[in-house]
């Protein structure tokens, strides 16, 4: 079986520090034209709780890899985002 190279990105702190993530998945929401990403920290240990960070995002250019993320602040948003992160993992546990 080979492994699949997982998309990672890095985002600066609010210190301007560069982390880097794994990208979990995105989606597109239709109804409201948004498209939402979900990332976890690279650097964390093995045995921690693995935490799930998500965002709106929107790419800057159309030749560009360049992505503005956008912090998730109605309820109605993180509902989607866990939604969608719940339905991942049972499919996940499913295969």
């Amino acid at each position: 079986m080979a492994l699949e190279e997982k998309e990672r990105i890095i985002i600066p702190d609010e210190n301007g520090e560069e982390h880097l993530f794994e990208v979990l998945f995105t989606f597109d929401v239709d109804e409201t034209n948004h498209s939402y990403i979900a990332v976890t920290p690279v650097e964390q240990a093995e045995d921690e709780e693995v935490e799930v960070y998500a965002f709106r995002y929107e790419e800057k250019a159309k030749d560009d890899d360049d992505l503005s993320l956008f912090p998730i602040e109605s309820d109605e948003e993180w509902e989607m985002v866990e939604e969608m992160l719940h339905t991942l993992a049972e499919e996940d546990n499913n295969e």
